[in-house]
Parts: C-alpha cells; sequence; structure tokens
C-alpha cells in the first residue's frame, strides 16, 4: 500500500518539477498570474510532501527510507523558498488560496502543514533523558511547583455547631416545601374532581385522554428521531457513535506500532550490513580495483609522454589526485582532453595579440542599454532554488533503482546486499585510490629521473612564503573566534546552572493541532474589494508551522532554506501566544530558554554578568540544539520610555545585545528567538522590527474559530453537547472574547458535580453566558491598533505603497529631481 502510494507520489513529484523548469525559463509581467503560478506550485508540493511524511513514516525498507528523507527534506525546504517567494510578490505573510483550491477540488483541511514524525521519533531517547535531568535538577533544587496542598485549618466547637444547625434547618426546609407541593396539588385534583363530577368518572373518556397524551408523545419521539437522521444523513450532526474509538482505529495504531519495531530491526540490520560487506570487499576486490586502478594511470603516464613528449603533473592530494581525471572517463577520453586544452591555450594566445581598442560607446547605445535594463527589471523571474537541484537528483535516482525495480523476493522488506554491494565498492574504490596515489606519484618521479633526467629541486623561498602565509591565516582566525567564557566548565554544569536560575524552563507538552481554529474562507474575495482581511487562526498555525518548526526540525532544510532567526508573536491577552512558543518546542523537542525582562531582573548584574548570561545561554543552545530562546512582553526590552516602576528590573538591558546576537548565529545554528508582546505600540519602532525578521499578528477569533472552540474545549472538558447547549449562538455573543475566556469559563462551569448531573439535566448556553459577564472582551478599537501598529513596520509600510501603485515613491523621486535641478542653477 505504501510502496503504491510512494510510487504514485514520485510521478506527480516528477511532473511537478518538469513543469516547474519550463515555467521558470519563461519572464513574466502580470504580477496575478505569477502569483496564481507560485501559489498552484505550492499547494502541489503541500501535498506531496503531506503522502512523503505518511510514506516514510509507515515504509520499512531502510534504504527506501534514506531516499525517501532526502526527497522529503528537499520538498520542505521548496515549499518555504515559494512561501518566501509569495511574500515578496504580495509584501505579506498571509495568503488565500479560495479560487485555486476550488480549482484544484481541494478542500482547506488539506492546505494544512503536517509536522513529520521523525522530528521526534529520531532523537525520543535523548529528550527523555533531557527531561530526566531536568525534573531531577527541578527536584533537587525545589524549583518545581506542584498542585498546592491547602492545609485543613481547625475549626472552633461553635462554629461548627452552627454549620451543622444551618445545613440541618435547610434541609428541613426542603422537606417542607415538598410536603406543602405534594398537598397543593392533591387539593387542585380533588377540585378539578368536583368540577367535571360524573364525567370524569366515564373510562371511555378517560381512555381518549390516555391516547390523545400517547399518540402525542410517541409522534413527536419519532419526529425527533427522523430529524436526527436527516441531519447525520445531511452531515449537520455526527454519528451516534463519532466520538468513540472504533476497533478498525485500534488495530491501525496496532499495525503502526508494530511498523515501528520492524523499522527498528531492519535499521539495525542494515548497519551491521554496511560493515560486513565491505570487510568482504575489502578482502575479495580490493587487490583487483588496486592494480586495475595503477595500470589505468600506468598508461595515462605513457599515453601523455607519447603526445606532449614530458611526464604529466600529478594532481594534489587537495585537489582530489588521480580521482579529478579518471571521474567517468576512460584513458582515452582524459587524452582528448590534454589535446583540447593545449589547442585552446594556443588559441588564447592568438587572440590576445590580435586584440584591438574598444570604441567608446555613444549616448544612443548607453539609452538602448538603459532601457533594456529598465524592461529586464520590470520582468519578473523566480530567484533559483538550492533544494530543485537535489530533488531533481534523487528523483533520477529513484528512476534508475526503484521505479520498475522488481521486489518479488523481498517480501519483508528487508536490506538490498546488491545496493549496499554498489555503494561500498565506491567507497572502497575513493579508499584504495589515496594509497595508490601515493605509490604513483612516487613512481612518477623515478620515471621522470629515469628517462627524462629531470630533477625537481623545490624552492625554499616558496615554502617558506606559503608556510608563512599558513601561519598568518591561522593567527587570523584565532584572532577572530570569539573568547570562551566558560572554556573550563562542562556543559552539564552550564546546564544545571541555568536551570536553577529558571533561565532553562521546561515546556508544556502542548502540540501545534491543539491550537484550534478555523480557515477564512472569504480572504481572496475581499482582496478582490480591495480590504485587507484579518488572518484566521489557522493561518498563524500554518505560519508558525513554516518559520519556526520546520527549519528547527530539519538541519538540512535549517542550513539551505531562507533563514528565520527571529519571529514575533503579537496579538492581545488570551490568544494563545505563548501556547505557540510551547507548541514549538514540543513538536522539535526544543530547549526553551526564558530571557524576558522581568525572568533576568536581577540575575547576573553589570555588563560582564550580561555578557556572561548571554555565552553561558547560547552556548547550551548551540550544544543542545534545536533552541527556542522565548522573550516574553518583549516591548519592555524596547521601552520608548521606561515607566517609573518598572525602572528596578531594567527592563532594556538586552537591547543593544540582540541584534549582535542575531549577527554571530549561523545558519547551522538551529536557535529561534521568540519574542510575543500584548503592547506592540509601546516599543521603539526602528529597533524593534530590526531584531524580529517576522511578525505575525495573532488575531482575536472569528466567528467560525469561536464555533469549533466552544464545540471542543466542552467536549475536551468531559461536557455533552446536546440540542439544548445552542453552540451557534455561543459563538455569535462571544463575539470578542478570546480563547482564553472561553477555557477560563469552560472550567468555571464544567466542575465535577456538573459534569455528573448531565444525564438528567443537559448543558445549556445560559450557563456560560452567566459565567461571561465578569470578564472584558478584546473590543475592535483595540484590533484596530494592532492593525495601525503593523501597518507602520516595513512589511505594513511597503504593502501600503503596493496597494497605492507605488504613487508615493514616484512623488518622492520626482521631488528629490526638483531639489537637484534647483542646487545646479545656483
Amino acid at each position: 500500500m505504501y510502496n503504491k502510494m510512494w510510487h504514485q507520489t514520485q510521478e506527480a513529484l516528477n511532473s511537478l518539477l518538469e513543469e516547474e523548469s519550463q515555467k521558470m525559463i519563461e519572464p513574466q509581467k502580470n504580477q496575478v498570474f505569477i502569483f496564481q503560478m507560485l501559489a498552484t506550485f505550492y499547494i502541489k508540493y503541500v501535498q506531496i510532501f503531506r503522502n512523503l511524511e505518511n510514506v516514510y513514516d509507515q515504509i520499512v525498507h531502510p534504504q527506501k527510507r534514506i531516499l525517501i528523507r532526502k526527497i522529503l527534506d528537499g520538498v520542505m525546504g521548496r515549499i518555504l523558498e515559494l512561501k518566501n517567494e509569495m511574500v515578496e510578490l504580495e509584501l505579506t505573510e498571509f495568503h488565500y488560496f479560495d479560487d485555486i483550491l476550488q480549482d484544484l477540488k481541494l478542500t482547506p483541511q488539506q492546505l494544512d502543514i503536517p509536522i513529520p514524525k521523525y522530528f521526534l521519533k529520531e532523537k525520543l531517547e535523548v529528550i527523555k533523558g533531557r527531561e530526566k535531568i531536568l525534573a531531577q535538577i527541578l527536584a533537587d533544587t525545589e524549583l518545581d511547583t506542584p498542585s498546592k496542598k491547602y492545609p485543613i485549618k481547625a475549626i472552633p466547637l461553635e462554629e461548627a455547631v452552627r454549620l451543622i444547625q444551618v445545613s440541618e434547618r435547610a434541609r428541613q426546609g426542603r422537606l417542607r416545601a415538598m410536603f406543602m407541593k405534594q398537598i397543593f396539588l392533591q387539593e387542585c385534583r380533588a377540585k378539578q374532581a368536583r368540577l367535571l363530577g360524573d364525567r370524569g368518572a366515564d373510562p371511555s373518556t378517560a381512555a381518549l385522554c390516555i391516547q390523545k397524551v400517547w399518540r402525542g408523545f410517541h409522534q413527536s419521539k419519532k419526529t425527533e428521531r427522523e430529524r436526527e437522521k436527516e441531519m447525520i444523513f445531511l452531515g449537520m450532526n455526527p454519528p451516534p457513535l463519532f466520538n468513540e474509538v472504533s476497533a478498525t482505529i485500534i488495530q491501525a495504531q496496532k499495525v503502526a506500532n508494530m511498523r515501528d519495531e520492524v523499522q527498528m530491526r531492519h535499521e539495525e540490520d542494515y548497519k551491521e550490513a554496511l560493515v560486513t560487506v565491505k570487510d568482504d570487499l575489502k578482502l575479495i576486490e580490493g587487490p583487483d580495483i588496486q592494480e586495475n586502478l595503477q595500470d589505468q594511470i600506468r598508461h595515462w603516464f605513457i599515453e601523455c609522454r607519447n603526445l606532449t613528449g614530458t611526464f604529466p603533473d600529478y594532481p594534489k592530494v587537495e585537489e582530489g589526485g588521480s580521482a579529478i581525471i579518471f571521474s567517468h572517463k576512460t584513458p582515452q577520453q582524459v587524452i582528448e582532453d590534454i589535446i583540447a586544452n593545449q589547442e585552446e591555450e594556443e588559441k588564447g594566445k592568438k587572440k590576445k595579440k590580435e586584440k584591438k581598442p574598444k570604441k567608446a560607446k555613444t549616448s544612443q547605445e548607453k539609452k538602448g542599454t538603459k532601457e533594456k535594463n529598465k524592461e529586464e527589471e520590470e520582468e519578473w523571474k523566480m530567484s533559483p532554488s538550492v533544494f530543485l537541484p537535489t530533488m531533481e537528483e534523487e528523483n533520477n535516482i529513484y528512476k534508475d533503482v526503484w521505479k520498475n525495480k522488481d521486489e518479488s523476493w523481498n517480501f519483508p522488506q528487508d536490506y538490498d546486499p546488491e545496493l549496499i554491494k554498489q555503494e561500498k565498492r565506491r567507497e572502497l574504490e575513493s579508499e584504495i585510490r589515496v594509497q595508490v596515489d601515493e605509490l604513483m606519484r612516487q613512481e612518477l618521479k623515478n620515471l621522470k629521473l629515469a628517462v627524462n633526467r629531470e630533477k625537481e629541486y623545490p624552492s625554499k623561498t616558496g615554502k617558506k612564503k606559503e608556510d608563512k602565509k599558513k601561519k598568518k591565516e591561522k593567527k587570523d582566525r584565532k584572532g577572530k573566534k570569539d573568547k570562551d567564557l566558560t572554556a573550563d566548565r562542562t556543559i552539564e554544569s552550564l546546564y544545571k546552572e541555568l536551570v536553577e536560575e529558571g533561565l532553562l524552563i521546561q515546556a508544556l507538552k502542548v502540540n501545534l493541532s491543539d491550537y484550534i481554529g478555523e480557515y477564512s474562507y472569504l480572504g481572496t474575495t475581499l482582496r478582490q474589494v480591495s480590504t485587507e482581511p484579518m488572518p484566521s487562526l489557522l493561518d498563524v498555525r500554518q505560519l508558525v508551522a513554516l518559520y519556526g518548526i520546520l527549519p528547527l526540525g530539519s538541519a538540512a532544510v535549517h542550513e539551505k532554506a531562507p533563514v528565520v532567526k527571529s519571529l514575533l508573536l503579537a496579538g492581545p491577552s488570551g490568544v494563545g501566544k505563548k501556547m505557540l512558543v510551547h507548541a514549538i518546542c514540543t513538536e522539535t523537542g526544543a530547549n526553551l530558554f526564558n530571557l524576558s525582562a522581568t525572568n533576568i531582573a536581577g540575575k547576573y548584574p553589570g555588563k560582564t554578568g550580561l555578557q556572561m548570561m548571554l555565552h553561558m545561554v547560547f552556548k547550551v543552545a548551540r550544544e543542545l540544539q534545536p533552541s527556542v530562546v522565548w522573550i516574553g512582553d518583549t516591548e519592555k526590552t524596547f521601552y520608548r520610555k521606561v515607566p517609573n516602576a518598572e525602572r528596578m528590573i531594567e527592563p532594556k538591558r538586552l537591547k543593544k545585545q540582540l541584534p549582535k546576537i542575531l549577527k554571530l548565529l549561523k545558519p547551522d545554528d538551529r536557535i529561534l528567538i521568540v519574542g510575543t508582546t500584548q503592547r506592540p505600540f509601546d516599543a521603539e519602532l526602528q529597533p524593534f522590527c530590526k531584531v524580529y525578521q517576522k511578525i505575525i499578528l495573532v488575531p482575536r477569533p472569528d466567528y467560525a474559530s469561536r464555533y469549533v472552540l466552544w464545540k471542543q474545549i466542552i467536549q475536551r472538558d468531559g461536557g455533552v453537547i446536546t440540542n439544548d447547549l445552542n453552540v451557534s449562538c455561543l459563538a455569535k455573543v462571544t463575539d470578542g472574547f478570546t480563547q482564553g475566556h472561553i477555557v477560563q469559563v469552560v472550567k468555571s462551569v464544567l466542575t465535577e458535580r456538573r459534569l455528573r448531573q448531565q444525564t438528567y439535566k443537559p448543558l445549556t448556553a445560559v450557563e456560560f453566558i452567566a459565567a461571561l459577564t465578569s470578564m472584558s472582551p478584546v473590543y475592535q478599537e483595540e484590533e484596530d491598533s494592532f492593525k495601525n501598529w503593523y501597518a507602520k513596520t516595513p512589511m505594513g509600510k511597503k504593502r501600503a505603497l503596493a496597494s497605492t501603485g507605488g504613487n508615493a515613491e514616484k512623488d518622492k523621486e520626482k521631488g528629490k529631481k526638483e531639489n537637484k535641478g534647483k542646487k545646479g542653477k545656483f
């Protein structure tokens, strides 16, 4: 099944690579067409990514998994490149693909970025070990905060008696009320019987009355059942056993666990085979390979001597030795190359002699070149991709090796020994070639002395100069390297100190899928009417996956993909910014460092203390990467004016250090700086935007997201949704309230006692609305202030200029030219 899925996905990838290579050659001018093209490629790559991730997780053949992993990393990197292209084109982080999804007949759920499971699977033991060490340090230092156990206070005897009396009197009052109600109902029945008189005693009228009531009740129940069936058929209501785990799902989970075990076993067998097959090849084929290489090189010596009259210079070790000469070439092809090079050198010498002085360009020619350059600038071309060549290479390997391979003999999908032999032959040949090169260099020297009587006297001055240069380079390198302030300390001791100081904290176990929301289905429509829509919660979730999780999880992607070193999550309180930070750490197994202004207050005082703290944090972060450095309430670090109440904590300590830290981060360092803020307008804009490369606005949930939130959070906390609970009404009434408000309300209403009462007293919307009255929502004015602030950021300004057609820029250029003209006149 998964082999078939892999072959289908590879065919889709092959056709997409061909299509993309054709489109990249053609320059385009129409921005709408360019975006449609990029978005179509992006969506198709996401579909391939989803399939490949599933295949890589479930397939058990070790050699197939190596190839799939390389292709999977390439597809991930290409998705990030296309996203970067779309951002540069549209000048916004959020994109909407409603019309394209409709054309491709896809649902918005199929656009969701999956988190590859291998991020955690491959380092599960390391993460568990690290968690144990962290828990042990927290337990030893008593820094962990267990659930508070409130001590039972002793009550005086008089107060205890009074409490018992109050409860007993209340019980008696309830019983008396019930008794009085029964007496009242008996009196009512007696009065009714007196009024009816003899008619009430007639059995036929009584039977008729009972029939009416029963038939009405029976019909109402039947109507309810039919309505429920209709709603289930239309997909408006879930089926009766929808929330229960079926037997097939349990069986599928068992099979998946068994596949994991088989994967591990096959991986171990494959690693053992790599060693044993190489040793066997060395014994059996090693001497023959050495003889063939020596004969090949000797033949090259003689042919070069016959053609040129002298023996050739042997390639140096740094250049690759004889491997450069004979890489995929026969000795005859090598000789032809030598002759061709000699002819080219002679032609080059003749051309130098025949060269004439060039004429100066006329003004008309200059104007023509300028116009051509302008036209070229207007034409859009896709920037060269780093991942496309690797994907094409791996795709060719798939075609050559796996596409038409007969695997009828390999039912358990264990490793293929023939493929290992081919791979190890190349390795063995390169190892033997190094030894052969040493022997053949000496042989070439002897030949030169014997045949040509040429003695090589290496110039001592040249060697001395080279040695001096090397020494200078080494000194420069040593000088450039930063001094290690903690060279005498181990990583374990630094790790322990950071935990004790509260700078390295334990991330909460939260998955990105727990960030609940719904898609924005009107994004494209609103943009066509030139109104910028607020992003939906799932748009935010996708950006966090693209900019945070995928690069941190894969080292291959992080090195080559467009670098995102820092990320800012800005939005009102309660929208889930901290939750997203913890989700990044959970999905990638990253360490979480807390450098918030309130957390570092009073720790490592002074300039030297601050340098030591940052050095320790980033040294540990590099050693135990991936790592996330979180700066909560990051606007405090960039305050315009520090409030009097916060001057003692020195909130602006990191302001000058953060830009320096970002410059020192290399592509190999899987470290992400994440800032969260609920008041970005309090910060200085320029330094704030310089530090954070990507700014993501996290909005309050819209109606669709609130509907899903209410439903899922109530069910998660043990609530049962019935027809008595109008979720749509709740979603409508709670406009402006955040996810945090909804979670608080649900927890306050669904107590243990209320959960037990659900069988005879279903939940209603009034209960939740009553709990909301004490909370203040996020008003439209606050959301508008976030929008206005974002419009002042570099990306917001570019977007505004693009929407106005760049008129402002043209006016500025005209003004500058006029000013220059005036200065020239004077």
